[in-house]
């Protein structure tokens, strides 16, 4: 069957993600588009996927867990021991990121993570989640090549927490100030 659109990570897809490692006593920390959304306590745009981070020592069972919800690998590219894709037959698509730290707060092992960018809360639908807190976020949307959806998700949290919009943004913010008809 052909879809007219593509598929979606939804917030009710996203609370069952979380409620499932929750009950299970895995920790995740939600980066990404939706990291974003649930900083701004609200759904901006739609998001093809779900970005969590989450420690190392947990992969097994977490792979376990949503193979037994329909979730298969699925192989990209970067595909490493602590970073990798698993998808299932409706297109949901969750990237896992993996950490080790020290008992000093050390990088150890995994994708490097500042640990205190694991330290922020938001909301999915009124759902209270971990995500990457609003200056690491920021941080994370930049050195690489940016599209509209970065800089919607940048722009987004720099009014919402008073912060500047990184100069690798100024192209967006110029084609901003074009659209604008009070400019």
């Amino acid at each position: 069957m052909l879809q007219n659109n593509p598929p979606e990570m939804t917030a009710k897809d996203v609370i069952e993600i979380v409620q499932l490692f929750s009950q299970h006593h895995i920790d995740i920390c939600i980066d990404g588009g939706w990291g974003v959304d649930a900083l701004l306590g609200a759904q901006t745009r739609p998001h093809a996927d779900l970005d969590i981070a989450m420690p190392h020592k947990d992969v097994t069972l977490a792979r376990r867990l949503l193979g037994e919800s329909g979730f298969v690998d699925v192989p990209r590219g970067d595909t490493r021991e602590c970073n990798f894709v698993m998808g299932d037959d409706r297109g949901r698509l969750i990237d896992i990121h993996t950490y080790t730290f020290d008992a000093l707060g050390n990088l150890i092992f995994g994708v490097p993570y500042p640990i205190d960018s694991l330290n922020g809360s938001g909301s999915v639908n009124g759902y209270p989640v971990q995500c990457i807190t609003p200056e690491w976020m920021v941080k994370f949307h930049t050195g690489y090549p940016l599209d509209d959806n970065d800089y919607h998700d940048v722009k987004a949290l720099c009014q919402r927490f008073g912060m500047a919009v990184p100069a690798e943004y100024e192209d967006f913010a110029g084609k901003d100030a074009e659209r604008d008809p009070n400019n």
